[in-house]
């Protein structure tokens, strides 16, 4: 490149066609001039036929010159001229190109994609192979590594594809990546960083050092990524913390929290202090909306870390308080039984007063009874039904329960009670033990100055230590509790207020009543039963929910409070879609830092976009402008401009200005045809998610190769088809996987779809959720939902459940299951197919997420796990894969080849 200013060539060697402009000018000035009109009567001819002598050197002095700065703008357009252009970069070797792509990366996406765009760019104009380093880990859980060096074309696709991930970047794995690089290439490495340190900067830098020099490009001040920590007491008020990774001026950010479908609910500005790292926010809602709440982000923030994901932790249950000392309660509050129990579940439950029938016709989470002695034998009845469908009695005991009890509590209990001081007294007050680690209390301090004065007794029985949650020093319960149905009763052996201990005034009481709360239904249920807790909704690098990808694994309740986000387990929702446990990505953290001074010698740059300027384009558009010119003025000289022969002289120009766009887009649509046909090849539906994307290509390129190793058919390497625009009569089977993104079809491409279905063609719609099963394969929610709205608008012929002995099941291997990445899913067809296609449905609908099951990476690894992750399922999957590839190629040739035995023996007869 050569620079004079701010102007500079990419090609300079061409402006040497320059010193051609003086032969050009010779050429057209020897240029025959256009043939003249001349009349021809015959008896004039010798007379009036005048031989006049013209030259070129006649035409006219502008039209030459029209024609020599034409000449003069093309040889400028093809050394490509550039205002301002960038320094070229330092050397000779390759160009390293190291994206940060975590969650950090995300709220500015589209600024580092175009620097990464410019950089590979700019390493193509200057001849530099690209090596491209991701530092975040992948989906599929690999460890960080370099793409193979390549030229910038074949990288600038894969650029392209990038897309932040919901999780940190792995900066001591891309250090390690680093150190396998050849140092002798000498890279001129370019680092394009998210700016928060992971702890792993330095090294990475240093690393980085070693192959080459650097260009570190970040964000400007003040525009790095803010995070958002959740609420750090489940069920209290919600107050997230906004946490930024360097300090400045003053700063204002909205935190919005959100409903079902985005619905906001509240809105509240949060501001930090000057110099301040963290500032909280707390979004004031009544309890109905707060218990609505399923999202809380800051406003602008388009990343994973500025999301916090609500589940049933973080809404305010509502609990019923019911005493046997009203009157008391008003006269002398500080002994009545509920005073304590009031004020110490306020912070984090909506508590209400009343009697018994009237707090069971409100809905209700928890139910405390404080010193209720027995109950009427109806209200009994109501109380038990109540617990058994999910409702949570908590009783407090007495001096009327001590001495008439009824059976609605988790143990007998003997009659009187101990007390300081009787016969079944202690010498003094006794204090707690540890809390026992099966039980919801595990894990809080005991402290000393805890004394219990009186206590009800348990009667002893085998299965008193599995219901005891807490108990005292000498081993007697404090707390006992019992599973009802799907519901629990819990009763503590001390009273309410401080008559019999002095639990009710410490913070242990406060923070019994709470998990004792969070254990109502809606937790405890959450994960009960389960080893494992599926995904039900994942967050993309960018916060958007959807549907989680498929390498995404269950994982284990136990594991939840130590859980770092990560490929198998990203911030989400897991467990049931009735029951959802959050997982957020900021959970935990104190702080976020900032990238400071590199241990190495770099060059700094930012985001900023540059000011260059290609004038290549303009001067193109100018030459094609002076062109045109060029024709009307030839058109005029020889009289067709305005002539007889106008109209066809402007037809003639109409049609060449046209006729270039037109066969550029014929010799595209050649291409394409060419490479459909020349060779069998199987087509996935681009979807424009990247991931379930890329999935598909994996997926169909693993099933071709286990075609080409298994059977006759040689497929070549699958291709990706809009259907909006690629015609699809090339393929015998299209993989079409649902997501909840894809647009509506237009009516062109849903002709296309059924004239491609009519004429032989096979399509396989694959939700990918293991969902479809019974007779309501169009009915349902989630992907399923999506299937019904993409089918409404297509003519679809009647669906049925694979027979037992369709060719399908025998097409190349016998099978009566078709499993996938799941394996329970069902699988539908044309239930008329014998008559029409040559017996080969048009349509195969299922659920089991066969692209998953059969993808492999360059290395011929399994890209995803099936669940069960087994081998035995993947290989199934796989075969059903090669006979649905081989009952499309054949038709009824397979339904004839399977009845063999019985055509050989009516031929016998």
């Amino acid at each position: 490149m050569i620079a004079a200013g701010g102007l500079g060539f990419l090609s300079p060697w061409l402006l040497l066609a320059l010193v051609a402009l003086p032969v050009i000018w010779w050429l057209l000035r020897i240029t025959p001039p256009a043939p003249r009109r001349q009349p021809f009567p015959p008896l004039r001819l010798l007379r009036s036929l005048v031989p006049t002598e013209d030259s070129a050197a006649t035409s006219p002095w502008w039209l030459l010159l029209l024609r020599l700065i034409l000449a003069a703008l093309v040889i400028l357009a093809l050394a490509h001229p550039v205002l301002n252009p960038t320094t070229g970069l330092v050397g000779q070797g390759p160009m390293l190109l190291v994206v940060d792509d975590g969650w950090a990366a995300a709220h500015r996406w589209s600024d580092r994609q175009r620097a990464m765009l410019d950089y590979v760019a700019q390493a193509e104009r200057e001849d530099r192979a690209v090596q491209v380093l991701s530092t975040a880990p992948a989906a599929d859980g690999s460890p960080v590594q370099a793409q193979p060096l390549a030229p910038a074309t074949k990288a600038r696709p894969y650029v392209r594809a990038l897309a932040p991930k919901p999780w940190a970047v792995d900066r001591a794995g891309a250090a390690r990546a680093v150190a396998r690089l050849d140092p002798e290439l000498k890279y001129r490495v370019v680092w394009l960083a998210d700016g928060i340190d992971d702890g792993n900067a330095e090294a990475l830098a240093r690393a980085l050092a070693r192959v080459g020099e650097i260009i570190y490009v970040g964000d400007a001040p003040g525009q790095l990524a803010r995070a958002l920590a959740p609420p750090a007491e489940p069920g209290g008020a919600l107050t997230v913390q906004l946490l930024r990774p360097e300090a400045g001026a003053e700063e204002s950010r909205w935190v919005r929290a959100s409903g079902a479908g985005g619905r906001l609910l509240g809105r509240v500005e949060a501001s930090f202090a000057a110099d301040a790292l963290r500032t909280d926010a707390t979004v004031e809602l009544p309890s109905e909306l707060r218990n609505k709440v399923e999202r809380i982000e800051i406003e602008g923030g388009n990343a994973a870390a500025a999301v916090v994901l609500a589940d049933e932790r973080w809404r305010r249950r509502p609990v019923g308080l019911v005493t046997g000392d009203a009157s008391e309660h008003r006269a002398q509050p500080l002994l009545s039984s509920i005073y304590y129990l009031e004020r110490a579940l306020g912070p984090f439950a909506s508590v209400q007063q009343g009697s018994t029938d009237d707090l069971l016709r409100r809905r209700l989470a928890v139910l405390f009874l404080a010193d209720i002695g027995q109950l009427p034998d109806d209200e009994q009845a109501v109380l038990r039904q109540w617990v058994s469908d999910g409702g949570m009695l908590v009783r407090f005991a007495g001096p009327r329960l001590a001495q008439n009890a009824d059976e609605l509590i988790p143990v007998r209990l003997r009659s009187g009670g101990r007390l300081l001081g009787g016969a079944l007294s202690w010498d003094q007050p006794a204090t707690l033990a540890p809390f026992p680690e099966t039980g919801p209390f595990n894990g809080v301090a005991v402290p000393e100055d805890v004394l219990v004065r009186r206590q009800v007794l348990a009667e002893p029985s085998l299965d008193l230590p599995e219901k005891t949650w807490a108990q005292l020093a000498d081993g007697t319960p404090l707390v006992t509790a019992e599973r009802q149905g799907q519901g629990w009763l819990v009763l503590f052996h001390v009273t309410a207020n401080t008559e019999w201990s002095s639990l009710p005034i410490s913070g242990l009481f406060v923070e019994m009543l709470r998990r004792v709360v969070a254990l109502s239904r809606g937790v405890a249920d959450a994960d009960a039963g389960q080893a494992t807790l599926p995904p039900v909704a994942t967050l993309d690098g960018e916060g958007r929910l959807g549907a989680p990808p498929p390498t995404v694994t269950p994982l284990n309740p136990a594991n939840l409070p130590d859980l770092r986000p990560g490929p198998s387990h990203p911030p989400g929702y897991y467990g049931t879609e009735d029951a959802r446990q959050a997982v957020n990505l900021a959970t935990g953290w104190a702080d976020l830092r900032a990238i400071g001074e590199l241990p190495v010698p770099a060059q700094r740059a930012t985001y900023a976009a540059r000011d260059e300027i290609d004038l290549k384009p303009w001067l193109l558009a100018a030459a094609i402008l002076l062109a045109v010119v060029d024709v009307l003025a030839v058109l005029a000289l020889r009289g067709l401009l305005f002539g007889r022969g106008a109209a066809r002289a402007a037809a003639v120009v109409m049609a060449a200005l046209l006729a270039w766009p037109q066969t550029s887009r014929a010799q595209g649509g050649d291409e394409y045809a060419l490479q459909a046909t020349l060779e069998t090849r199987l087509a996935y539906v681009i979807t424009g998610d990247g991931t379930v994307d890329e999935l598909s290509r994996a997926g169909l390129s693993g099933l071709s190769d286990a075609l080409r190793r298994r059977t006759s058919v040689e497929p070549a390497e699958p291709m990706a088809i809009n259907v909006e625009r690629d015609e699809l009569l090339f393929f015998p089977l299209i993989y079409w996987p649902i997501t909840a993104a894809q647009a509506r079809l237009s009516p062109s491409a849903v002709g296309k779809i059924d004239a491609y279905m009519r004429t032989g063609g096979t399509i396989l719609f694959d939700t990918r959720d293991a969902n479809i099963a019974g007779p309501g394969i169009l009915r349902g929610g989630g992907n399923n939902g999506h299937l019904r709205r993409l089918l409404g608008q297509l003519d679809i012929p009647p669906l049925g459940r694979v027979p037992e002995n369709h060719v399908l099941t025998k097409a190349f291997y016998l099978m009566q299951t078709f499993p996938g990445r799941y394996g329970n899913g069902a699988v539908w067809l044309e239930s008329t197919a014998g008559t029409s296609n040559d017996g080969v449905s048009s349509i195969v609908i299922g659920g089991n997420d066969w692209a998953a099951a059969w993808a492999i990476d360059s290395q011929g690894r399994p890209m995803a796990a099936t669940v069960p992750n087994t081998g035995r399922q993947r290989e199934l999957a796989y075969r059903f894969g090669i006979n649905l590839v081989m009952y499309t190629l054949t038709g009824n040739y397979k339904a004839d080849q399977v009845h063999v035995p019985a055509i050989l023996e009516r031929l016998g007869q």
